[in-house]
């Protein structure tokens, strides 16, 4: 384990070495670890009651926003804004705001975290976002499994499989390049919160009907475990994390590999960083 912190004690690394087992990962990142759980477990949890709020048959909504396509944008518009305030959120500094497998096995492969904690996100992430539906379900009762809801899976839409794939792919490429982009350049950097939130909004507008907007294994993978339904779950499981990953190589081939200073979606500078960490470094790079 190595752990540093600059001259003016703001900025705290506590990363894992190469001779790091699974109890100096516990012992050292179980908070990180919860964290990235209760991410999900909120997301999925606002995911199933705007949801079931938005689109149950018997929801009062109905009756002032009659408009499906409008319902879709409010529920993008939520979807959006609460990735927002995940991201910023205390959890979200601390943790890197990954809240999706995709995510953290590209940043392993980036060779910013450590292989363990990979591990240990994912399995926090699948857990975390299961918890929510299970809750959600608890709280909402008949009404998340009514056909219009249906525990908001995502499941191909109108165009089949392979377009719910490409749609997939794209989504992980162009948020995992919006994400290096913006979060290794000093001048971008502090708004990739913003990029991520409207890439959400966005995601969930345009692509509802195309795939039903996952772009997180885990996030599918917590509907699907409840509702019993597994329909094109490969897909779910693969197009997000090959998309991710091809973005990865196409930043790296361009800008190289030194230039991805951190594995977190917002760097704050406050938070104590769990990953092999230089962003002390890009905010004293010259631009």
């Amino acid at each position: 384990m190595t752990s540093r912190r600059d001259r003016s004690g703001t900025y705290h690394v506590r990363s894992l070495d190469s001779t790091a087992g699974p109890a100096d990962a516990i012992t050292l990142h179980w908070p990180e670890y919860l964290m990235e759980g209760l991410e999900l477990c909120l997301f999925m949890l606002v995911a199933c009651s705007a949801g079931t709020l938005l689109f149950y048959s018997g929801s009062p909504v109905l009756r002032y926003v009659p408009s499906a396509m409008s319902r879709l944008v409010l529920m993008g518009l939520t979807m959006g804004l609460t990735a927002i305030a995940i991201i910023r959120s205390p959890f979200g500094r601390r943790s890197g705001a990954h809240f999706n497998p995709a995510v953290s096995i590209t940043f392993l492969c980036l060779r910013k975290m450590h292989w363990l904690d990979t591990v240990f996100y994912v399995a926090a992430q699948f857990a975390g976002g299961t918890l929510g539906v299970v809750l959600a379900r608890a709280l909402l009762g008949s009404r998340l499994a009514a056909p219009s809801v249906r525990y908001v899976v995502t499941v191909p839409g109108f165009y089949g499989t392979t377009a719910a794939f490409a749609a997939e792919f794209f989504m992980g490429w162009l948020m995992m390049t919006v994400v290096l982009i913006s979060s290794n350049r000093v001048a971008l950097a502090s708004f990739t919160w913003l990029l991520v939130g409207l890439l959400v909004m966005l995601y969930v507008i345009v692509f509802s009907q195309v795939s039903g907007f996952s772009v997180n294994p885990a996030r599918t993978f917590s509907s699907a475990v409840v509702a019993h339904i597994w329909t094109a779950i490969w897909l779910y499981f693969s197009a997000p994390v090959l998309g991710m990953l091809a973005a990865a190589g196409l930043y790296v081939l361009w800008s190289g590999s030194e230039t991805v200073y951190c594995g977190k979606i917002y760097h704050d500078l406050h938070s104590p960083c769990p990953f092999h960490c230089r962003f002390r470094q890009l905010t004293q790079t010259p631009h």
